[in-house]
């Protein structure tokens, strides 16, 4: 998620090798949400549902399992950015109405929202 969101590698390929998780967690505590988003983007995205996804992101990447939420949770999440970016957005009814339909024929039937863990 995270790699999608910045449109960065997971590792940097410099010398010091800077993964993803520690270069977006500080850019968090340094920058804004508009500076950490992938900039091909070119501000074109509804900034409350890029924080809720990138906030959902770093919980994915929580240093003890326990503290990582289950699929369920983060499909949640992920459709809350979706209606977020519907409700917040300027774009024309016919954009809205597509963006609608999409969030209501997204399926996530085989995802069990139990831990890898608990299976």
């Amino acid at each position: 998620m995270l790699e999608i969101i910045t449109g960065q590698p997971a590792i940097t390929k410099t010398e010091e090798k800077i993964h993803i998780i520690q270069w977006v967690g500080s850019m968090l505590l340094e920058r804004e949400v508009k500076d950490i988003v992938d900039p091909r983007l070119q501000g074109e995205f509804d900034i409350y549902s890029a924080k809720k996804a990138l906030d959902t992101a770093m919980t994915c990447v929580a240093p003890t399992s326990i503290n990582r939420p289950t699929m369920r949770n983060v499909v949640m999440e992920l459709k809350q950015c979706l209606e977020n970016k519907i409700t917040h957005s300027s774009d024309s009814s016919f954009t809205h109405e597509i963006s609608l339909s999409t969030l209501n024929s997204v399926s996530f039937d085989r995802i069990s929202g139990e831990s890898s863990l608990a299976r």
